[in-house]
């Protein structure tokens, strides 16, 4: 019995490891929906890849799974978001 438990384990670990990669694009965009701020933006999906200032602007950059997403903070008001994939033909 403890042989089937350790063989189940040792399955599920890779593919727990591999659900905790980055999202998707999509899926970025979608969990960051709601957030019309930064805190709850960082809540929604945690610190940036990228973070650059310039004055009262800032860009937050997530990598994704696909590609990136990026947003536009003005002051503590998240103002625009945008996503790309990189698709391969």
């Amino acid at each position: 019995m403890a042989r089937l438990a350790r063989f189940a384990l040792t399955l599920a670990l890779p593919l727990a490891l591999i659900a905790c990669g980055p999202p998707s694009t999509e899926e970025a965009l979608k969990k960051a929906e709601p957030a019309k701020t930064k805190a709850a933006l960082e809540k929604a999906l945690g610190k940036p890849s990228e973070l650059q200032k310039l004055g009262p602007l800032e860009q937050w950059t997530y990598k994704t799974s696909d590609g990136s997403v990026t947003f536009v903070i003005t002051g503590d008001s998240v103002t625009l978001a945008s996503g790309g994939t990189t698709k391969k033909n």
